[in-house]
This record gives C-alpha cells, sequence and structure tokens, in this order.
C-alpha cells in the first residue's frame, strides 16, 4: 500500500485550506514514482483496556469499548472491520501492564478493574478471563483481523522510585497465556511487550538494559513454544514514546534477530483539553515538527536494528482520551491523513491508530452503540 500520492495532495492543498482568499490552480501528480513501501496491513486501529469510569476533562467517553466489555456482536462493529478486508489490530494501551491473565498457575488474584487512588492511571489490576479471551478470538477469526497483542511487562516487578520500576519480569503468566493460545489454535500476528515504558515512560518506566534482556527471554520462550509451528508470530516492543538514547541502548542489548518490531507512540498534538488544538491540526508547521521523530527513529533503526521494522503502535493526536469536539470531527481528518503520508515516506511499516473505538478519538462512535456493559463468564 503506498501513501505517497495522499501525502502529495494532503499537503498541496493545506495552503488553500489555510487561505483567506481562495485562489484555483493546477496540481500534477506523478503517480509513476514511489517514495516509499508499507506493509500490505499498514492502517491499524487499536482496542483499549480502560472501563467505562476512565474520565477526562469532565466527561467519561469510554462507555463499554474496551476489551473487556465491548460488544462483539454488534454488526455495525463487524461490518466496520470486515470493510477493511483485513485490518490489524492492536489490542493495548496505559493499563496493559496491570492485566493479569486468569490461566495456569496465577499467583495473583484476579479481579475487574477498578479505582485505585494509588494505582497506576489510577486503578487497580485488572483480569482477562479466558472465556472473554475465547470470545475475543472467535471474533477476530470470523472478520479476519490481523491480531498484534501487548503483554503485560511489569508482572513482577516493583517501584523503586519515583516512576523507575525494577526487578525481573515475571513470564510464567505471559507464557502460560501464549500457550492457551496455541492449544486453541488461536492465531496471533504479533505479541507487543510493554507499553510506554520507555525513557521517562508514562506513569511508569523501566531501564532500557533490564527491557533488552526481557525481549531476549521472550524471544525464546516464543520460539519454543512455537517449535514445530508452521507460523511464529513476530516480537514488537517497547511501543512507548521515542528516546533515541533508550531506543538505541535497547536495540544493542537485545541484539540481532531479537526484535522484529521497534513500535513507537505519537501524540503530536498535546493534551486533548487544549483549546488550541483545531489550529494546531490545521497548521503545517505545527505537524511538520514530528518530522524529527520519524527520522531519528528511521536512523537509530538502520544503524543499529536494520533486521527490525519500524511501527507506530499507537497514535491518537491529542492525549487523555483526545480532544472533545475536535478528535471526534471532520477537522481531525487533516491531522490523520497527513501522519498517514508522513509514517510512510519515513519508512514506517505500520500505523496504529487509537482507537477503533473508545474516547473522543476512534473511528467509531461508541455513544450509541454500547450503552451497557457486557457480562462475561469465568474461566
Amino acid at each position: 500500500m503506498e501513501f505517497g500520492m495522499i501525502l502529495i495532495l494532503f499537503v498541496a492543498s493545506i495552503p488553500t485550506i489555510l487561505a483567506e482568499d481562495i485562489s484555483y490552480g493546477t496540481i500534477v501528480v506523478d503517480g509513476t514514482t514511489s517514495i516509499a513501501q508499507t506493509d500490505d496491513n499498514f492502517v491499524c486501529a487499536t482496542i483499549d483496556w480502560w472501563p467505562h469510569d476512565k474520565c477526562d476533562y469532565k466527561q467519561c467517553p469510554w462507555h463499554y469499548t474496551s476489551a473487556i466489555t465491548l460488544d462483539l456482536s454488534h454488526p455495525i462493529l463487524t461490518k466496520a472491520i470486515q470493510a477493511f478486508n483485513r485490518l490489524r489490530i492492536r489490542i493495548g494501551g496505559s493499563l496493559q501492564d496491570q492485566v493479569l491473565y486468569n490461566v495456569g498457575n496465577l499467583k495473583s488474584p484476579c479481579h475487574p478493574f477498578r479505582k485505585m487512588k494509588h494505582g497506576l492511571f489510577g486503578f487497580s489490576k485488572g483480569c482477562l478471563q479466558m472465556k472473554r479471551w475465547d470470545e475475543l478470538n472467535h471474533f477476530f477469526n470470523a472478520t479476519s483481523v490481523m491480531l498484534t497483542f501487548g503483554l503485560n511487562a511489569l508482572y513482577g516487578r516493583h517501584k523503586i522510585k519515583g516512576s523507575l520500576w525494577g526487578g525481573e519480569w515475571d513470564s510464567s503468566n505471559a507464557q502460560d497465556f501464549i500457550k492457551y493460545s496455541i492449544s486453541k489454535g488461536y492465531q496471533i500476528d504479533s505479541w507487543e511487550y510493554g507499553n510506554e515504558l520507555s525513557g521517562n515512560g508514562v506513569g511508569a518506566h523501566v531501564h532500557a538494559d533490564r527491557y533488552g534482556k526481557d525481549l531476549i527471554h521472550l524471544k525464546k520462550i516464543i520460539k519454543e513454544l512455537y517449535r514445530g509451528s508452521q507460523f511464529e508470530p513476530s516480537l514488537v516492543a517497547p511501543g512507548g514514546f521515542f528516546n533515541q538514547q533508550w531506543f538505541t541502548k535497547l536495540l544493542q542489548v537485545s541484539g540481532s534477530n531479537v526484535l522484529d518490531a521497534i513500535s513507537h507512540h505519537i501524540y503530536n498534538l498535546g493534551a486533548g483539553s487544549d483549546p488550541k488544538l483545531v489550529s494546531k491540526i490545521l497548521d503545517p508547521n505545527h505537524l511538520n515538527k514530528v518530522a524529527n521523530t520519524f527520522i531519528n527513529l528511521a536512523r537509530t533503526v538502520q544503524t543499529h536494528g536494520p533486521w527490525s521494522s519500524a511501527w507506530v503502535g499507537e497514535s491518537g493526536g491529542a492525549y487523555n482520551s483526545g480532544g472533545p469536539h475536535v478528535s471526534d470531527t471532520f477537522v481531525n481528518s487533516f491531522w490523520y491523513l497527513d501522519q498517514l503520508g508522513m509514517a510512510s515516506k519515513y519508512q514506517t511499516k505500520v500505523y496504529c491508530r487509537q482507537t477503533l473505538i473508545g474516547g473522543n478519538y476512534g473511528l467509531l462512535n461508541p455513544q450509541h452503540m454500547f450503552q451497557t456493559p457486557i457480562i462475561t463468564g469465568k474461566k
């Protein structure tokens, strides 16, 4: 899939959009030359873990759209996904590193997410029951989804100081979860390790050398568990904001052919509460600032990890659930098109939009679709 033409058309149209006096001209597009090549499943959307009581700016825009409560039987959801032919979906988000998988010899009680004053992001750990995991996979199989699933990278760790977490990652829960998925024949395209733990992190962070060693360990687990299988899922990480020194260290420590894709997150419009969101979206100079991130990441990958490819694992424009009355309107399309073009130009192979549904930045509007929770049974 090539987005060179989209980028040219979008950039060329911005001056006209912003001009006070509309002038007419001729745009010539050379469609014979390719400037970049993306993965066949370049377009991706996310499903998050946020419960319905995740609230920002005096509103609660998530409804019942989390991976745990989303109504998988709704015909609009099914038709929307099928319209992409084969849509890549990434399950992950801020609460990802607090998800427990209720399978095997789980060492902790497995309860639903609940608000907790001193919990990470204000929530407790949450539970993914295997009955719900079965339901998700049956739905994904029926809609031909290509699935990327984000694993819990804080399991077994403890907070050391500030937002720094240390200690050994306890891989037992993830290993049991992967084993269960294999036993059921679930087709997971890629396992992603951790969410926004790079650099100084968001809420929590882990040192790059420790993270790199975890990736070596996880790669061994994947290879061992999928030995003899016709397909081995890719390993993706770190799913965080780009920090050149941290990402470089990660690739150096993990070494050759461990990390298949290096994923990063982008929220280049700032906070969803910013009253200047619209002007930022319509300002090409502001949108172009994030090009440095793409350029520096591409150089880092080429220099220290040419065996891996660059992914945008999550991008919603404005953070904290997006901007109300902006992220959910037509004007946000200009930011999205610009991002698709820029990402592809700098050799990004996958671009995951936050979200498929949920928050103010969802591609689908949840307000009239999912008003009541779906209650699922235990394992």
